[in-house]
């Protein structure tokens, strides 16, 4: 099975290890990475996001280990828009999270309206920090948690 996720992973996080390793549980993974253009207009708040070079190669660093370990190949490929990759009629299944279902129920109708059969989509939920609160790349950036969900001391 072909599966596909996307994101700007930056940085990566428990939450994003979730996700890869529910993909490479059903399959050969092909990660869409926002693109320098694309990774800013993804976010819901202002703030800096790394180069694309750097967030691939420490991507990469993440999903090397679990294409071993589960015996598959992976491809980090640039994400240009937000549809992206999982149009293309190569893939099987698309990982979500609960906030981007509705962008994979999107990304089905546009396959379906260029002839493709639908992916199956795979929600995981979120994971979350100590404090009962989301992981998310933002709340580290912020400070407020680390890349595990510990709450980090506030000064």
């Amino acid at each position: 099975m072909n599966v596909a996720l996307g994101g700007t992973f930056d940085p990566v996080h428990d939450g994003h290890r979730r996700l890869f390793e529910r993909a490479f549980e059903h399959g050969d993974v092909t990660v869409g990475l926002t693109s320098d253009e694309l990774a800013p207009k993804t976010r819901h708040e202002d703030r800096e996001i790394r180069p694309y070079d750097e967030r691939e190669r420490d991507l990469a660093a993440e999903l090397e280990p679990l294409a071993r370990e589960h015996g598959r190949e992976f491809e980090i490929r640039p994400l240009e828009e937000p549809t992206g990759i999982a149009t293309e009629p190569a893939f099987d299944m698309l990982i979500v999270s609960p906030e981007t279902v509705d962008g994979g129920l999107r990304i089905n109708d546009l396959r379906r309206e260029r002839g493709h059969d639908p992916l199956e989509l795979l929600v995981v939920p979120h994971e979350r920090a100590a404090d009962g609160e989301i992981i998310s790349s933002t709340r580290i950036v912020n400070g407020e948690i680390d890349e595990h969900g510990r709450v980090l001391n506030r000064r």
